[in-house]
């Protein structure tokens, strides 16, 4: 009786907690673009800011895009463009197209793509996290917004957001095609996943490793997937989250901006790749202009410092910091986020 007990409360849960995540998925089903930001386009006005549905092939699989183009865009004149590197969890319609939408408003071409495996973009398995395919994503990126019309190539930037930009810092190591680099609050996903965020599993390093391989193992022997990361999350446990950055990001990612395509999974084999890899290694290669921006209160920080100290070659490099804002807040919080796209659009105009 009791192991019943058990199942049907746990049914009872995963019900209320999938009715909630449904509740929040309301926003994406209204916007006709699926945006969850606020102040999201609804519609293409002609002389405004539009938005650009795209698909593209990379390396065989599906891309889906977003491009945003200026007010008054004419296809005949030459713009300046960013490509937007979303978050890990994120996805176009989130953060990254609110990035987006508001560095079309200071006149640049933009281009916001779900990663390869991840959103509305194709591969399988699903939620596959690695980090050469992240940083091939920002090459492709490129190698799309610059055959734009309108684009002028030599006039390319690049925004990373959180994992996003931990993988723009490896790419533009390689790609100079980006003339100007922005990170905004940096997660270097390989630190985290290998050291534990703010290095709390440094003594679990051998038995993750084992883990990930064993999942790999499986899934090459036709077994299911293995998954990391949350599926899904009830009040009471997000409030019971210790740190900013999972506590907001849970509120963020289930409820407030929630998204039927975002997700916190990632494959567990996955990790066999992140955890031997580094936002940080050959940071040196950097030679573009370079801008990272993060929270003064965000406890993902030390991530960005280490990074910014590491980055010796980078020309103007300038570490700026949003006074008072987490993690999390500098995605959606209106104050933080116009700090950042003032500081934004200053730095490209300058660079680019």
């Amino acid at each position: 009786m009791r192991n019943l007990t058990s199942i049907i409360a746990v049914a009872m849960t995963t019900i209320a907690v999938e009715t909630v995540n449904a509740q929040y998925h309301e926003k994406a089903e209204q916007n006709p673009y699926t945006l969850v930001y606020d102040g999201a386009i609804t519609e293409n006005v002609k002389g405004k800011v539009n938005i650009h549905p795209v698909t593209y092939k990379l390396n065989g699989i599906d891309i889906v895009a977003n491009v945003y183009t200026p007010a008054d865009y004419d296809a005949s004149k030459q713009y300046p463009a960013v490509v937007v590197a979303h978050p890990n969890g994120g996805i176009k319609e989130q953060t990254a197209g609110l990035y987006g939408q508001r560095l079309a408003e200071a006149g640049y071409i933009t281009l916001v793509a779900d990663a390869s495996y991840q959103g509305g973009s194709g591969g399988e398995p699903r939620h596959t996290d690695k980090p050469q395919y992240r940083t091939e994503d920002i090459h492709g990126m490129a190698d799309f917004i610059t055959k734009y019309a309108g684009v002028d190539a030599d006039r390319l930037g690049v925004l990373g957001i959180c994992g996003g930009g931990g993988y723009t810092l490896k790419a533009v190591q390689s790609d100079k095609r980006f003339k100007a680099v922005a990170t905004l609050s940096m997660f270097n996903s390989g630190e985290v996943r290998r050291n534990g965020f703010q290095n709390s599993q440094l003594n679990t390093i051998q038995e993750r490793l084992k883990q990930a391989t064993e999942a790999r193992s499986q899934e090459v022997a036709g077994g299911k997937i293995i998954y990391a990361g949350v599926a899904s999350i009830t009040d009471e446990e997000i409030a019971k989250t210790s740190t900013d950055l999972y506590r907001e990001g849970y509120e963020y990612y289930y409820r407030t901006h929630a998204h039927p395509n975002s997700t916190f999974l990632y494959t567990m084999s996955s990790l066999m790749d992140l955890m031997t890899w580094d936002a940080t290694d050959q940071i040196e290669l950097i030679d573009q202009p370079l801008l990272m921006i993060a929270g003064s209160k965000a406890d993902t920080k030390y991530m960005t410092d280490e990074a910014f100290s590491k980055a010796t070659n980078a020309k103007n490099k300038e570490l700026f910091l949003i006074e008072g804002a987490t993690h999390i807040e500098t995605y959606w919080k209106p104050e933080y986020v116009k700090q950042a796209v003032d500081k934004l659009v200053k730095f490209y105009q300058t660079n680019l």
